[in-house]
Order: structure tokens, then sequence, then C-alpha cells
């Protein structure tokens, strides 16, 4: 007979399992419930608990908290929940004693035997239901701690952590790992990256399976959220002995020694159990009706702001904790340096889906002084509707600028009537985020992100191509303001190749000139394509992963986008902590002047125009910047500034093959004479020396 464990009445905080010396201590939030029960199993894989052990309202609750400890009980074993109440779906409540759960603040998670139908369906689901593991706390970080590097000089690298390393090409020991990221620093660190946003980690359901043509489908990306405290176990080596965080820690650990910062894309707005048809997993089963906005009057259903089924009840007092102690876990914990909120405007709305001036759990992780020093980044829209792009609550928040990705994919491609709106995004979009005390660090600013297509696809393909996704082609965004130079996808042109690739160094080009912090999406470096997918969520394959012999293969656009960020990075007049206030230098430059072919002459109401030109005046000993930009089709001649005491240097002509495409420091190329022909959708960029 299994070895049965003393239990003592137990603490109601912390929250989750907290081993000790001489055992663990459990706490649940349950407002709602009647009784919980305590499943105590040796292994990740028993199907049988070796332990069950029942919790008294009179003995093992304080309020709302359910706790006990169990003595003898070690890190590395495994438990679950069973919490009944009232199963009445008109009032929101659905408790059901057979659902096998898992604790919200769980360290890790196993899922050998998981099957997410039996969760769904009536009945008893513990031979085929998730266990939590035990976490041990203890880990040597060898004095690492948050980088807190200035956002201003942050320069941000959207990645997959299974899809970096995945593909047989990567050649890393543990492709599609936490690991296999630790392999590939040297290549982040090269490529000037100051800091990984990895795309969810949290544990997540990844065998939402579909069936298209025989294969099956995965949930990929991850947005789709289980257990939040918990490393996804998809990403670790060995997840069944218990080494989620171990692993983890590792990663983060290894990329602050290489001086890269380590932010998370975090998902809040909803979780992995869906609408009413949906899995009993956690949240449902522990107290639907206090963790989820449900429709009144009949709360069987849930109100979905986030396209995804549900949407989680942030700003409820025990929705808020929740929150605030996952951030500080992840923060204190595990060291990481900031977060990134999709959906984040779900967060602003109140228990009644409105917006609220002051949401609370915006502002408890503003003002909270264990996240004081952590970047917050927020995605400031929702699916239904809610676009706070500049107006998102609270001051420190940095958001992804919409308007700027919008914007200069438009100007790109060749659309006229911008010109004043490409200078407002290249400004740091002052117009949009100034007016309320923000800064030019509080604009996000990117070409693409993980959904929508590829830096390649955006110029190699004119409408999506998402039929491998199973919903045909209905799936995805249509209005992508891509253009494939010419012809549909893949081509063996080479003029149709050299365009592209031109245009391709035009969007490094204007994104590393532009004030705010840039951020640039894993493989657009090498020219990863997905085919024209753009919605790649559901493919684990060689749709999303990373090639790296596109390393290789386009070499001359991994030396131009590092020669870029370099660049960037040298000139502190790229990436001011402040906006342009029109100060004039010793040499008589203003901090910004606009011009177009003629200077200082923009042609801000000049409906055809295409071009935009702009001197950046030094003031710190650096050397002064000027960029010209041509997007008509034929060369025309714009007109250089006059410049006291120095000389203008060519860096940068995006019409020139590579090596000429751009300078190495110090390798630049006198330009004589005042002016300069710029090729047809080319950008050039001058230093003064």
């Amino acid at each position: 007979m299994a070895e049965q464990y003393e239990v003592l009445q137990g603490h109601a905080h912390p929250l989750g399992a907290t081993p000790d010396k001489e055992g663990v201590n459990f706490s649940l939030f349950s407002e709602n419930a009647t009784s919980v029960q305590l499943l105590i199993f040796d292994r990740h894989d028993d199907p049988e608990p070796t332990q069950v052990i029942d919790l008294y309202p009179t003995v093992n609750r304080t309020f709302h908290f359910w706790h006990i400890y169990v003595r003898g009980l070690k890190p590395g074993m495994h438990y679950a929940y069973r919490v009944d109440g009232p199963h009445d779906l008109s009032t929101g409540h659905r408790f059901d004693w057979h659902k096998v759960l898992l604790d919200p603040y769980a360290r890790g998670v196993t899922k050998n035997l998981w099957k997410r139908v039996s969760a769904c369906l009536p009945g008893d689901n513990l031979a085929t239901s998730m266990r939590n593991a035990v976490i041990a706390s203890n880990y040597d970080w060898e004095g690492d701690k948050p980088l807190n590097r200035s956002m201003s000089k942050t320069i941000i690298y959207e990645m997959h952590v299974g899809g970096f390393t995945k593909s047989p090409s990567s050649g890393v020991q543990h492709p599609g790992t936490f690991s296999g990221i630790i392999e590939k620093i040297p290549y982040i660190k090269e490529l000037g990256i100051t800091a990984v946003e990895l795309m969810p980690v949290f544990e997540f359901d990844d065998t939402e399976i579909r069936y298209v043509d025989g294969r099956s489908l995965r949930n990929y990306w991850g947005y789709s959220t289980m257990a939040f405290f918990a490393p996804h176990s998809g990403y670790c080596i060995s997840p069944n002995e218990g080494n989620h965080v171990r692993e983890f820690r590792d990663m983060v650990k290894a990329l602050h020694k290489a001086g890269i910062e380590v932010f998370l894309d975090v998902v809040f707005n909803h979780t992995d159990e869906g609408n009413h048809q949906g899995p009993i997993q956690s949240f449902k089963g522990i107290d639907n009706s206090i963790y989820y906005y449900l429709v009144p009057g009949d709360k069987q259903y849930y109100y979905d702001y986030t396209g995804c089924g549900n949407t989680f009840n942030c700003n409820h007092p025990i929705g808020e904790k929740f929150i605030v102690d996952c951030l500080k876990l992840w923060v204190k914990e595990m060291h990481i340096d900031g977060f990134r909120f999709d959906e984040g405007s779900v967060l602003s709305r109140g228990e009644d889906g409105k917006p609220m001036k002051h949401p609370p759990v915006l502002w408890q992780i503003e003002l909270d002084e264990d996240l004081a020093n952590t970047k917050v980044v927020a995605e400031a829209w929702d699916a239904a509707g809610l676009y706070q792009v500049g107006c998102f609550p609270g001051y420190r928040w940095a958001e992804w600028n919409g308007r700027y990705r919008d914007t200069v994919r438009r100007f790109i491609r060749g659309e006229k009537e911008l010109v004043g709106e490409v200078a407002n995004r290249i400004a740091g979009s002052a117009d949009i985020f100034q007016a309320g005390g923000e800064l030019p660090i509080n604009s996000i600013n990117f070409i693409t992100a993980h959904d929508g297509f590829t830096l390649n696809d955006l110029v190699s393909y004119n409408c999506k191509h998402n039929e491998s996704n199973g919903e045909g082609n209905r799936d995805g965004a249509d209005g992508n303001l891509s253009w494939n130079c010419g012809v549909e996808g893949e081509s063996d042109d080479l003029q149709v190749e050299l365009l592209r690739e031109r245009q391709i160094k035009n969007f490094a080009a204007i994104l590393m000139l532009s004030q705010g912090v840039p951020m640039i999406v894993m493989g657009d470096e090498v020219r990863r394509t997905q085919k024209g997918n753009n919605n790649a969520y559901c493919q684990d394959n060689e749709i999303s992963w990373l090639d790296w012999s596109l390393a290789e293969k386009n070499k001359h656009m991994l030396r131009f986008w590092k020669l870029m960020i370099e660049f960037r990075m040298r000139h502190s007049t790229i990436h001011r902590p402040r906006y342009f206030t029109g100060t004039v230098n010793e040499r008589g430059l203003k901090d910004i002047s606009w011009h177009g072919c003629k200077l200082y002459s923009p042609g801000w109401y000049d409906p055809n125009a295409r071009v935009i030109a702009f001197t950046l005046g030094d003031f710190d000993g650096e050397s002064d910047i000027h960029v010209m930009m041509n997007m008509y089709e034929g060369e025309l001649d714009f007109e250089i500034p006059p410049i006291e005491d120095r000389k203008w240097f060519r860096t940068v002509d995006t019409a020139q093959n590579s090596p000429d495409d751009i300078a190495e420091p110090h390798r630049e190329k006198p330009v004589t004479g005042s002016i300069y022909p710029v090729q047809g959708r080319s950008v050039v960029v001058l230093i003064s020396r």
C-alpha cells in the first residue's frame, strides 16, 4: 500500500503549491465551492491518485481560500483538484465533481494522459486529465537579475520558442526547446538584438487538433493559456521530471549573460477553456462565475471580446490579484524583463464589458513596486473593436503602433498623399502619443508581427494563401497592404527578386531610422517565408519554422540588417528619449528638418508626393544624418544640405547591390556636389564627418 501522507490545516497564503523542508502547503481560491478534494499522485502518469484528501469547510477554509498542508510531500510529485458546488448554468455556476482540475497557480503541468474531449463531455475524466507538478523554488542564478536596459536603446526580436530551432536545419541538440535558444544566442547577439519577445510560453494545449487532408494541425502559436504560472511543457527537454522551471531559468540566465533581455507575450484576456461548449479544466470548475465575463440574464454564455470564446474577468478583485501575482512571479522568480499584453485593451474593460477610466488591474501593474522596472507593452486593441493606441490607460505603457505599420507599408509600396503621415511616424508618432504626456519610447514600431505576412511575403504576395489551415482561405486578414512586385509568390525572375530585396531593405531602413522602439520578427532578416500564409497559428511545421539555411542563402540580407541595427545603435539622434523641439546645433542644423527633392520643401500638400527627406542635427559630437526616400518608380535628384566644416558620406543606398548597399563603419563613401540622384523605390542615408 502506498504511503499515506499526514495532513494539517495549512495556510491561505500563498496561493498554489508551496514546498518547504517538511512538506507542501496548498491553497486554492473559490468563493462558491461547497467542497474541495486534493488528489496526490506519485508520478505524472499514475492513472489513480496515491491519496485523496478532503478539505473541510470548517477546518480548511479561510474566507474564500481553501488550504491544506501535506507533510512529507516533496517537489517532483504531482497533484490535481476536484471542486464541487452548485451546477446552475443560468447563474453561471459550472461546478462538476467529475472533472479533475488544474491549479491556476501551478508552476508545472504534465499532459501525458490529457484528452481534451473528455473535459468537454459529461462524466469522470480522471484517467485522461492533466497533473500539476510540485516545483522547488531553489535555483542558482549566479548573480543574475533583470537587465533594466533603457527602452530607447532596445531592439525587439519577436520569436517563437519552438519554431526558432525546430527545423532540422538549426543543428541544435534539443530543437524546439528553451535549451535550443541557448545554442543560438551567438546568432541573436551578432544580429544586434537587445531583447527577445517570446510568443506565449505559459502552458497551453497544443493538442487542439483538427485534420486537413489527412494531417493534423496543432495550436502552434499558444495564445490559449491553460496554466499561467507554468512554462510550456512542450518547450522542455524533460517536463515529466518537473524540470519546467529550471530549463526556462537556464535560458533566461544565458540570454542575460549575453546582454539580451527577455520579454514574454502574455495572454490574460481569455483562457483555453473556450465558450459554453469548451472544456472544464481549471477556472470553469473552480469558480466560473467569478473568473469570466458572463452574459447577464443567461450566464451560461460568455462575453467574447477576444474572439476566442471567453473573456477573463480581469478587473474583478481576484482576477486582478491573479494577473498581478503571475507577473510578479515571472519577474521575481524567473527574472523576466518585460511583458507584451495580447489584446491588452480587454484588461481595461469592467465587469459590464465597458472600458474603465482607471482599470484596477492596469493601474496595479503600473504602480506595483515589484514591477516598477519591468517594461510593459500593450497590444492596445481587442477583437470587439476597442482601439486605444495613444490613449491606453496609464503612463508607463508602450504600445504596438498599428498606424506605424500601416503607414509605412502603404508608403513603401508606392501610395501617394502620405508624406505628412510618414513624417509623423518617423518622428515617433507625437501626434498619437505626445498629448497624453508620453514619449517616443511609448511607440513600438513594427512592419510585421507573428500574425500576418512575413516581411518576405509582404513583398511577394498580394493575397493571402491560407488554404492549408483548412478554413477555405477565409481566416486571416485580407487588408495586408502588401505588393508582390509584379509576380504572385515565388519567382525565378531576377529583376523581380532584386526589387523584392530592395523593398525589404527599404522597410529595414525606415524602421531603424524611426524614433521609437523597433521590433522585427524572427527570420525576417533572412527572408523567411510562410508561402503566403498570413495566419499560421496552426502550422507547427516547415511553414512556420525558421529555415536556418536561409542565413547562408541570404547572407547579404542578413548583413544589411546587422549593419542597419548597428547604425541605429551608434547614433543617438535616431533613438531620442524625447520628441523633437526645433533646437539648432552649432552647424546651423535643427534637431530635425524636413525636405522633399528640394531642401525645406517637404511637399506636405502635394497630393501626388511619394518622396520625403529629413536631416537630423547632432548635439553629442556624433554625425549629422541626412535621409532621402524616393518611392516613385524612376530616379529623382535630391538636394543635399550644405554643412559647415564637415562633409557628407554615403552609408546606405538600398538600390545598390551588396556590399555597396550599406557601408561598414568608417568605410562610408564620400559624396560630392549638392545633388544626389536617388533611384526609384530606394532609401539613401548620408552621415557627416
